[in-house]
C-alpha cells in the first residue's frame, strides 16, 4: 500500500466523523427550534434509523477490521484501541436510549438524550482523530479500501 493509500485512511476516517458530526447538529438546530413535536419526533425516527445505523456500521468496521490491522502494525497502542472498543459500547447503549426515547420524551429529554450522544461522540472522534490519523498516514500494509475499514460501504456490500 502506498504512503496516499494509507493518508486516504486518515481523511477518510475525519470525513466519516465529520459527516456523523453534522448529523447531529442538524437534528439538534431542530429541537432548539421548538418545532412541532410530530414533526421533530419523525425527523428524530429518521435521524435515528439513518445516524444510528452510520454509527454502528462504521464502529463495528473499525472493531472487525481497522482496529486488528492497526494493532498488527503498532501493538503498542493496545490500550487506545481498548478505549476506543469500550467508547463504541458505551455510544451503542446510549444511541438505543435514544432511540427509545423519540417514539415518547418531550423535547428537552431528547436534547438531553442528545447531549449525551453528541458529547461521548464528540471525545471519541478526537481521541480517535488524535491518536489513529497519524498511525493510519504512516501504515503501509495492503489494504482493503476504506470503506470495508470504516464502515461506509453501503448495507450488504464489502
Amino acid at each position: 500500500m502506498s504512503r496516499a493509500r494509507a493518508h486516504a485512511w486518515g481523511h477518510e476516517l475525519r470525513t466519516v466523523h465529520n459527516r456523523l458530526r453534522s448529523q447531529v447538529r442538524r437534528i439538534r438546530d431542530s429541537l432548539e427550534a421548538g418545532e412541532p413535536r410530530e414533526e421533530t419526533a419523525a425527523d428524530l425516527r429518521l435521524f435515528c434509523v439513518g445516524f444510528c445505523t452510520a454509527l454502528t456500521r462504521h464502529h463495528t468496521a473499525e472493531d472487525d477490521a481497522l482496529f486488528p490491522r492497526v494493532l498488527a502494525a503498532r501493538p503498542d497502542l493496545a490500550p487506545v484501541v481498548e478505549r476506543l472498543m469500550e467508547d463504541h459500547a458505551l455510544l451503542e447503549g446510549l444511541i438505543r436510549e435514544l432511540d427509545a426515547a423519540v417514539r415518547h420524551a418531550p423535547p428537552d429529554e431528547l436534547l438531553s438524550r442528545l447531549d449525551g450522544v453528541e458529547a461521548l461522540m464528540e471525545s471519541h472522534f478526537g481521541f480517535e482523530e488524535r491518536r489513529l490519523v497519524p498511525v493510519l498516514d504512516a501504515m503501509t500494509a495492503p489494504d482493503p479500501p476504506a470503506a470495508t475499514l470504516l464502515g461506509t460501504d453501503p448495507p450488504g456490500e464489502g
